[in-house]
């Protein structure tokens, strides 16, 4: 099983309306996919169709096919969050006690069905829609389809590491503060988040009930617009659907937080894969930097403000009947709503309605916006350990949008060392998701970006990429601390033209400092990869005046590597203009 057993939508609707398969082959295919998958991660479901009920279902399909139907999603499998209503399945939100049968599906459901797909079954997620990673459940936490070691993203958690093992070519999820958009970005998958009250959310298990969203994962746009066609329109039995519309968009200037307010809380490797994504966008459009702080003030409402009383009300019945059914951590965010005050509740009212007339002005200026979905990514065991503070930081690009009435796409713009997706989220006013699309497709094509790596289906060997300077280079004297870890060599490079080369006095064996200068040039280096445990072994073993820190290559990116304190430079010879370690140590005989 790998990346490459992803499916397309539109490919299997295509082949059983030409009789090349059938919706039966195809259902038996899935399932098949499914039970693979179950040795890595059974924890993504939280209940499935029966096999005998998916086959009738399949024949169905088939026959409507054989007597001329039309069927945009003939045979196509598919998911659904278990926040969502599907008739002969328990609508759980991942909470047990809360559990019900409903007696119909969601309107999404029953127009998907209605085009021909097949409801697989219902995926795991962050208790009642309340968390971005995926820990959150008392059914398992869902991991990162490419590294088992870091969250899936959540809430969504299930939904999206079901699309992106290939196991289905699509999945819905929902989406109030980004959990749509999150586990689309770790996962390498488009997370498309439609305008409020595009697609119908009755029959949605309510987390913010004024500003959710269902939304759909899938492998490309092209999947997103099939499922947007067969979804968007006005549902009656829906208090907050609307009229459709579609509203254009230009795409001669983008819109992109000023470098200073860019967050990523340490996270160097996502900071140059959005520089680099920046970089294509530039040649597609004009970048324009705005001051994003208007968003995250309307950001905070969500959380920080009396929205968090929203999801207070949603959970009423079982926090008041049940308390201890509910997620320590979910129920410690919704009991802040408790003490929401109707005063409190319209004073944000009025705040987000001054916020909002801000960012409606922003269209007046720039065509969309295109924010990093997240500023970085964690180990399962980091979420469980700070739980609330780290969900926070997921969320800062993400929590503002359906508070300011915005449509978004979340699409791939790299791939970290670690496996993990980096991406980023396009974002419009209300009613511009086509738009919004081709803007993404426009993005895709010009950006180039590399497949995604192979599915992680053991628990991946973490390891990290040092770069060494002097005495540890290869048939240097220290070299032998590098091959006695086992330590593979990467590659020969240069770092950013800011670094100065200095041979430091009475050192024995002879070792270079490297420091960071605006006024240094380039300086040859080598990078090897290590296990985690050996590389902190041999950190143990630098000696001062000596450090382990973060080193820029020449391309931008970063690397750990040798530093030095500044009493390194007491006595030592600048050897800059020589450009690497080698070259001075040839010189010196």
């Amino acid at each position: 099983m790998s990346a490459s057993a992803r499916q397309s939508a539109a490919a299997i609707a295509a082949a059983v309306h030409a009789g090349r398969t059938s919706a039966v082959a195809v259902a038996e295919e899935s399932m098949a996919r499914i039970e693979a998958y179950d040795a890595v991660q059974p924890q993504i479901w939280i209940s499935r169709a029966a096999r005998d009920d998916l086959v009738s279902a399949a024949r169905a399909i088939d026959a409507r096919v054989a007597a001329g139907e039309v069927l945009p999603l003939a045979g196509v499998p598919f998911a659904v969050k278990d926040n969502i209503d599907v008739a002969g399945f328990d609508t759980t939100a991942a909470c047990p006690a809360f559990a019900y049968r409903p007696e119909a599906s969601a309107t999404v459901v029953e127009r998907l069905l209605a085009a021909g797909a097949l409801c697989v079954g219902k995926t795991n997620l962050d208790q009642f829609a309340t968390g971005l990673n995926g820990t959150r459940s008392p059914y398992g936490s869902p991991r990162n389809a490419y590294n088992l070691a870091y969250v899936s993203g959540g809430s969504s958690s299930g939904s999206s590491v079901a699309v992106a093992a290939g196991l289905v070519p699509l999945a819905l999820g929902t989406d109030t503060a980004g959990s749509g958009r999150v586990p689309a970005a770790f996962n390498h998958l488009i997370g498309f988040k439609p305008s409020k009250g595009r697609w119908s959310t009755s029959g949605l298990v309510p987390a913010c009930r004024t500003l959710d969203c269902i939304t759909v994962f899938t492998n490309d746009t092209s999947d997103a617009r099939i499922v947007d066609d067969v979804l968007a329109g006005f549902d009656p039995a829906d208090p907050y659907s609307k009229t459709l519309a579609n509203r254009p968009l230009g795409r001669k200037t983008i819109g992109v937080p000023r470098r200073d307010q860019r967050i990523w809380f340490g996270d160097s490797e996502s900071e140059y894969l959005y520089d680099c994504t920046l970089e294509t966008l530039a040649g597609l459009a004009d970048i324009v930097a705005i001051d994003i702080a208007p968003l995250q003030e309307a950001a905070q409402l969500l959380y920080g403000g009396p929205w968090v009383a929203e999801r207070t009300a949603a959970m009423v019945g079982i926090l008041a009947d049940n308390p201890d059914a509910v997620d320590n951590t979910v129920r410690q965010v919704v009991e802040q709503g408790v003490g929401m005050s109707a005063v409190d509740l319209f004073n944000g009212i009025y705040r987000l309605a001054q916020l909002k007339r801000h960012a409606d002005m922003l269209w007046t200026g720039i065509d969309l916006l295109a924010f990093p979905t997240t500023g970085t990514t964690y180990r399962v065991a980091e979420l469980l350990a700070a739980p609330v503070m780290l969900n926070s930081n997921l969320g800062v690009y993400t929590n503002f949008v359906n508070l300011l009435d915005m449509a978004a796409v979340a699409v791939p713009a790299g791939i970290r060392a670690n496996a993990t997706g980096f991406g980023i989220t396009l974002i419009g006013p209300a009613d511009s998701d086509r738009a919004l699309l081709e803007a993404a497709d426009a993005y895709i094509a010009a950006s180039d970006l590399p497949s995604p790596p192979p599915l992680d289906l053991e628990g991946k060997v973490q390891t990290v990429k040092l770069a060494v300077v002097g005495a540890h280079l290869k048939d240097m004297p220290l070299h032998w601390q590098l091959t006695s870890r086992d330590a593979r060599f990467i590659g020969a490079f240069e770092t950013a033209p800011h670094y100065r080369l200095y041979a430091m006095a009475d050192s024995v064996p002879p070792k270079p400092a490297l420091v960071h200068s605006e006024d240094g040039g380039p300086i040859a280096l080598e990078v090897y990869e290590l296990g985690v445990a050996e590389f902190g072994s041999f950190v143990a073993e630098v000696p001062a005046p000596l450090a382990i820190g973060t080193v820029t290559l020449a391309d931008g990116s970063s690397v750990k590597g040798f530093v030095a304190e500044p009493r390194a430079m007491t006595g030592a010879q600048d050897i800059t203009s020589l450009g690497g370690w080698r070259a001075y140590m040839a010189q010196r005989g």
